[in-house]
């Protein structure tokens, strides 16, 4: 139905000096839903899922980039609580930086 990933790992297009001061940040990858189930609730409930695993690690935040474009998910992650930071290029790819403060 979907997957998600998260680790401790800064990712190479996130700039942290965007995102607030925190001890232990997580990084969101990768976050796809099937076709078939696209719409149904699949993805809030693995960004759900993201944030209960933040909480449990512990970790202070959940930070990603996504694509700064009409197909991007920058709408479905600021409707799953998470803030925009910041809006970059990297290298020439226009990306929005969203974060969540657990």
């Amino acid at each position: 139905m979907g997957t998600v990933r998260l680790e401790a790992k800064k990712p190479w297009a996130i700039d942290p000096i965007y995102f607030a001061s925190v001890q232990r940040p997580l990084y969101l990858h990768d976050l796809a839903v099937s076709p078939a189930t696209a719409r149904q609730g699949v993805g809030r409930l693995l960004v759900d899922a993201a944030k209960s695993a933040a909480r449990a690690w512990p970790a202070d935040a959940i930070r990603l980039d996504a694509y700064d474009h009409a197909a991007g998910a920058g709408e479905f992650y600021v409707k799953c609580g998470f803030r925009e930071v910041g809006r970059v290029a990297y290298r020439g790819v226009p990306l929005i930086y969203f974060e969540w403060l657990s």
